[in-house]
């Protein structure tokens, strides 16, 4: 290739540079892992030094002032040389630190940094991940509480069904999205670290370390699991920590793909009926081809990302199953790319239904039209009453509906015409004699039965008190820049 190589002259993760968050996509990257990795073996030690290993203070302080200066390009050299990451970086480190360069990793294998990392990413990327839910939450139950009270169609099938309203619709995303929050925190809330362990989790190069000094050893454990920021490490381990931690984080991030997919599946359907839209910018192209097209850009987007995620957790079931005895390697590259493309994604899905939660457009006449196109037929029941409280018999009104009604729908389907129902009741000497209480009989708000009080109960009850865990971590709106 001509000229000098550039960052477009090679593949990058669109989850990385074009979906994912600053803090996200900073949570998987080098800098934090090696940076990770060091602090890992400051903490080691430490809590070594303070057990009576002789560890100085000019060590511990060495290695402190070199936590962030990573020398990349030595790095990737040494493990060019010698084919090990871990060792790679521990050399690299070494150099940087001589005096502190005999103890660093002393006692430890290389899931000690690889997988107690692992663990504080995961645990960083939930804690990330839960306001942003949370932010989602209260875009949707105040575009709830403001629609509480507006009929409009409800569907069984993709076919119109008793009337519901669109704050009540909304109430339906938001109890999946509190499902989520629930999922996820319990995920974050069972995350233990793996702690020091060794080779095959048995602490026998501590307890070599400590001369027998089985104590020290679990004392050792419980001060890095603390310095780590963990109140729990997993009591027995093989090499690494279980891979069903890694499905069990998946699988909640996958539902709440899943979550997001079904609300903007929802959104899309509205915006092709035309009475909900997501943001729209003043300058924003629909199609290249027809300008006057509005497309639901924003809500395409969270579903292919969404559809991504769910088929994650795949490779965290796989992986997890075909760890054999105490560890194979073949989890090693998998897992590189599945944790991290799994909570981008939904990093990515939540930013995605937060700017839409905060820009959804209602289009009330809209609503109204269809509403009144079929509320007609729905109101037969209605009108059957009225005619028998003014003296009717009900098998005859019902004949006498049924005979209108399906005139009226011929009129709609074969004829392409409106549901002229109504009209032709009113025409009927038959129905004259609740003729003044048709429109009564088809006010849509009479059709929505306690949908109004349920979103403010579900928002009372169930909502509220999820929000006020995340309080003052609600603010800022989001922007999208593509």
């Amino acid at each position: 290739m001509a000229g000098n190589s550039s960052v477009h002259d090679q593949y990058r993760n669109p989850l990385a540079y074009r979906y994912g968050s600053k803090e996200m996509t900073f949570n998987f990257s080098d800098t934090k892992k090696f940076t990770t990795w060091r602090r890992l073996w400051l903490y080691l030690a430490k809590a070594e030094k303070e057990l009576g290993l002789p560890i100085t203070d000019e060590q511990i302080k060495e290695m402190e002032a070199h936590l962030d200066d990573i020398d990349y390009e030595r790095a990737a050299k040494e493990e060019q040389e010698i084919r090990h990451d871990v060792m790679a970086h521990v050399r690299t480190f070494a150099i940087a630190c001589p005096v502190a360069a005999p103890i660093i990793h002393l006692g430890a294998t290389s899931c000690y940094v690889g997988d107690n990392t692992d663990l504080i990413i995961l645990r960083d990327g939930f804690d990330i991940l839960l306001p942003k839910i949370a932010r989602c939450i209260d875009r949707f139950a105040r575009f709830a509480r403001e629609q509480k009270d507006q009929p409009t169609l409800g569907f069984t099938h993709l076919q119109p069904a008793q009337l519901t309203t669109v704050g009540k619709r909304a109430c339906l995303w938001v109890q999946e999205l509190l499902m989520d929050e629930q999922a996820i925190s319990r995920a974050h809330q069972d995350l233990r670290f793996r702690g020091v362990k060794g080779t095959t989790g048995t602490q026998a190069s501590f307890l070599q370390l400590f001369e027998g000094d089985d104590e020290k050893v679990k004392k050792l454990d419980a001060l890095v699991t603390e310095m780590a920021g963990f109140s729990k490490s997993y009591l027995v381990c093989g090499q690494t920590y279980t891979r069903k931690v890694d499905v069990e984080c998946l699988n909640v991030l996958a539902s709440l793909g899943a979550t997001a997919h079904k609300i903007c599946t929802d959104i899309r359907l509205l915006a092709s009926m035309k009475e909900v839209e997501e943001p729209f910018e003043k300058s924003q192209v629909g199609s290249s081809a027809m300008p006057y097209k509005r497309n639901p850009m924003r809500s395409e987007r969270c579903c292919a990302l969404a559809r991504f995620l769910m088929s994650l957790p795949a490779n965290a079931l796989n992986t997890a199953a075909t760890q054999w005895m105490e560890r194979t390697l073949d989890d090693s590259a998998n897992r590189r790319m599945s944790l991290s493309e799994s909570f981008l994604s939904a990093d990515s899905c939540v930013t995605l239904l937060q700017n839409i939660g905060e820009g959804l457009v209602v289009y009330p006449k809209v609503i109204q039209r269809h509403v009144a196109q079929e509320l007609p037929f729905m109101a037969s029941e209605n009108i059957i009453m009225a005619m028998v409280k003014a003296g009717g018999s009900r098998q005859e009104c019902h004949e006498e509906i049924r005979v209108l009604s399906q005139a009226a729908g011929n009129q709609v389907k074969q004829e392409g015409g409106e549901n002229d129902l109504v009209d032709r009741i009113k025409a009927s000497p038959y129905f004259s004699p609740i003729h003044h209480q048709i429109d009564e009989l088809l006010d849509p708000a009479t059709f929505i039965g306690r949908a109004p009080q349920q979103v403010e109960e579900f928002l009372k009850s169930e909502v509220e008190p999820v929000l006020s865990k995340y309080t003052g971590r609600l603010g800022g709106e989001i922007s999208l820049t593509i």
